[in-house]
């Protein structure tokens, strides 16, 4: 979610979590390679969101439904292929947990760290840092 509110491009939020999963990959992550097939269930969760407002809302509900999105890829993933068969309770509670967590970490937490950045003039490069700060 952070990489697509600050590079707000296509394909952002996918290739920076790609990126950041194979870092963890690399660094010795207990799930080896499908630590990077997770990065690519999570970072299409987040993209979805932003191609769905074709490349051109950047506010703090956008970030929000991005990080949920991410977080709902990432349960279905895990559901299929390390809790396969569980029950309806366990899916159900690890779902919605994930989409709250994906919502208020990935979602409200990249917006926040977003227009922290903006506001240094870190991201003045960016379409995202020449704004005064990211919307709200």
């Amino acid at each position: 979610v952070l990489g697509g509110l600050i590079i707000r491009k296509p394909g952002a939020a996918l290739f920076v979590e790609l990126v950041a999963a194979s870092v963890s990959a690399l660094l010795g992550a207990a799930w080896g390679p499908l630590t990077l097939e997770s990065g690519l269930v999570q970072g299409l969760g987040a993209e979805l969101i932003f191609l769905i407002f074709l490349y051109r809302v950047w506010r703090l509900p956008v970030a929000i439904l991005a990080g949920a999105a991410s977080g709902l890829a990432l349960a279905i993933n895990d559901l299929i292929l390390w809790y396969p068969g569980s029950a309806v309770a366990f899916a159900s509670i690890y779902i919605v947990a994930a989409i709250i967590s994906g919502a208020v970490i990935a979602g409200v937490g990249s917006w926040a760290i977003a227009r922290g950045l903006a506001k240094t003039g870190a991201l003045s490069r960016f379409a995202s840092g020449r704004s005064a700060t990211v919307e709200a």
